[in-house]
């Protein structure tokens, strides 16, 4: 048990060692003037071989240039890296980390480090042409996309945008809901050496953290109820996902930049009930509102008849005028006026 410990500690530890490589175009024109040389060297060997009475150092002459112009210089060709701005390059000797090579430019490290980058590579593609047979027996010949596979691994802000995912909220109601993250790398040892691939880490680990907190909070809630919910607080649920995971993916040496919703809505077996159900809802706010406002105005109509003594109404009077008041106020449609030509009473 104490030993799985310390192998996860050791993961979550993992020291990014940012290599401090020679200028590469210095090294790049000293091994092109080399290997001129060692074909200058061979010719004059050649030449001392065939007039000097000693063949000794004429023959090794020979043999140290063969073995720099086919063999050294490739060798140091193999060395040198080119980068753009924000790139690294994640280099092992013989399995062993070597370390990470940062910033753009020209440089020269070790010709036998291998580049290592574990995740899914964005390819470089190139056309080749293939020739086949067809069955009337001509040749027809068509391209094919070939991928190069690349070492380098991006430091740049990236967008991760999974697929919309259908979640149970608290609720127990089935809902749709997408979001998209804002990523980068930070530490390229532990993205490459502490998961086997980050990317789909990542894209694991957000769907995992958006299940979790969707499952928390409703997808709406009264305003009486004062409750976070997914529409009505979608910031602060957005902050939630992104510090759950930013907790999952620290050991892949990631950093989550912003989390945000771009999607949320009722799954589509419920979406018309939940429709109704919001119309029912405002449309229940709206007659609250307007009978509060209809009871206030007969108030008002009633007291200043009694202030200013314009007519005296009995009880049963003046519950038909404010049963009359309430029905033209709270009414869906225009009222239509009848006037008396008798005696109210």
């Amino acid at each position: 048990m104490s030993e799985l410990v310390n192998n996860k500690e050791k993961q979550l530890h993992c020291e990014e060692i940012e290599l401090k490589a020679k200028n590469g175009m210095a090294i790049l024109l000293l091994n092109i003037a080399l290997m001129i040389l060692s074909v200058v060297g061979f010719v004059f060997g050649i030449i001392l071989v065939n007039k000097g009475p000693s063949i000794a150092l004429p023959v090794i002459l020979i043999i140290v240039s063969v073995i720099y112009f086919l063999i050294a210089g490739p060798i140091i060709f193999a060395g040198l890296k080119v980068l753009k701005p924000n790139e690294a390059l994640v280099l092992t000797f013989f399995g062993k980390y070597y370390g990470t090579l940062k910033g753009e430019g020209f440089f020269f490290v070790n010709p036998f480090v291998t580049a290592v980058n574990t995740a899914t590579p964005s390819p470089s593609t190139g056309a080749i042409a293939i020739e086949h047979s067809t069955a009337a027996g001509k040749n027809a010949v068509h391209t094919a996309n070939v991928g190069l596979v690349n070492k380098k691994i991006s430091l740049k802000a990236m967008t991760l945008n999974n697929d919309k995912q259908k979640i149970n909220d608290q609720l127990g109601n089935p809902i749709i809901i997408g979001i998209v993250v804002i990523w980068k790398v930070v530490n390229t040892a532990k993205a490459v050496f502490n998961v086997d691939n980050y990317t789909e880490y990542l894209s694991i680990q957000c769907d995992s953290a958006l299940r979790n907190i969707v499952r928390l909070y409703p997808y709406d809630a009264s305003n009486e109820d004062n409750e976070k919910s997914l529409r009505g607080s979608s910031q602060e649920i957005a902050e939630k996902i992104k510090a759950e995971i930013q907790s999952k993916v620290e050991i892949a040496g990631l950093e989550i930049l912003e989390a945000r919703i771009t999607h949320l809505a009722y799954a589509p077996e419920i979406a018309a009930v939940m429709l109704q159900r919001q119309q029912a809802s405002a449309i229940i706010d709206a007659r609250q509102m307007i009978v509060e406002g209809a009871v206030g105005m007969v108030e008002m109509a009633l007291s200043k008849l009694n202030e200013n003594d314009v007519v005296h109404l009995d009880e049963e009077r003046k519950a038909a005028m404010v049963s009359n008041l309430l029905v033209v106020l709270c009414g869906n449609k225009d009222a239509q006026p009848i006037v008396n030509s008798g005696s109210i009473y």
